[in-house]
């Protein structure tokens, strides 16, 4: 078992360098959205799986570029 200076007992030692989330893009992922959504649209979400936040990264992409080629 682990000191008081040593960490969670049992947690990863590599957490942070071998366990990283990419981003698809060219910009790190270093923001946190959080949304309310109906039943329906989570339901439909989860059961993309994995892949749901990236959908949801990509949906939000395509209407902002939307919303900026409309204000040109």
């Amino acid at each position: 078992m682990g000191s008081l200076t040593s960490g969670r007992p049992g947690g990863n030692p590599d957490f942070g360098k071998s366990i990283k989330i990419e981003a698809a893009g060219s910009e790190p992922l270093q923001r946190i959205l959080n949304i309310r959504l109906t039943p329906s649209m989570d339901e439909a979400l989860r059961k993309l799986g994995e892949g749901r936040l990236e959908f949801v990264r990509e949906a939000i992409a395509e209407k902002l570029k939307k919303l900026h080629e409309q204000e040109k």
